[in-house]
């Protein structure tokens, strides 16, 4: 069953974002986000609505929206070149994480290097993801101490914070990467029991010591 989407109003602006929308919704299906259990659409949303909010036309809109489909839909590429373009669907690919055996901080560090050389656009729509989820991943662990003690993952932190060091390389001090900063210096901030260990440096990984499930 596909989720209905009520759109917010920005997207009236932009037609194919709003088609873009309706595809993620359709493939999504009944996904849903750890952090709240809502419909997993609302991520691509809140990617959109922030790239909206610097300007970005509506073709990186668009693919932001569409960012997790070949990942974690059967959606594939030449489906989104037909539907959407060849620009549409050259940004979704440069932010989906490449294919191989691996655990998670392989698969991570393999998806960061091909980000690395990756467009601009794509760049800042990996920036924009980035943002959401980590706010996600903040809200859903306060969240969850509230009711039972829960650790958080180090190796999703150490990817979180080389992900960061890979933006201010590639975009400088673009407001994206000064608020992903800021969300995960948040963490830190955190009452004592939100998070574990010492508060340490931002231009350090976190240590290895806890652990939350991530994707």
């Amino acid at each position: 069953m596909v989720p209905t989407v009520r759109y917010p109003s920005f997207v009236d602006q932009l037609p194919l974002t709003r088609l873009a929308l309706e595809f993620a919704a359709a493939s999504h299906g009944e996904q849903r986000r750890e952090a709240d259990d809502a419909p997993f659409i609302l991520h691509p949303l809140e990617v959109a609505h922030l790239l909206h909010g610097r300007d970005y036309p509506d073709c990186v809109v668009a693919a932001g929206v569409l960012h997790d489909v070949i990942e974690d839909t059967e959606a594939e590429y030449d489906e989104l070149a037909r539907d959407f373009g060849a620009e549409v669907a050259r940004l979704v690919c440069a932010v989906t994480e490449p294919g191989g055996d691996g655990g998670y901080s392989e698969r991570k560090a393999r998806l960061r290097r091909a980000v690395a050389e990756a467009e601009t656009d794509a760049v800042v729509i990996f920036a924009a993801d980035k943002v959401a989820k980590a706010r996600e991943f903040r809200l859903n662990l306060v969240r969850r101490r509230e009711r039972d003690p829960v650790q958080v993952d180090p190796a999703k932190l150490e990817h979180y914070w080389a992900c960061l060091s890979l933006l201010e390389s590639r975009l400088g001090g673009h407001a994206f990467v000064r608020q992903f900063r800021f969300e995960l210096e948040a963490l830190e901030l955190l009452p004592p029991g939100n998070t574990s260990g010492p508060s340490r440096p931002a231009t350090e990984p976190l240590s290895r010591d806890e652990t939350v499930a991530a994707k």
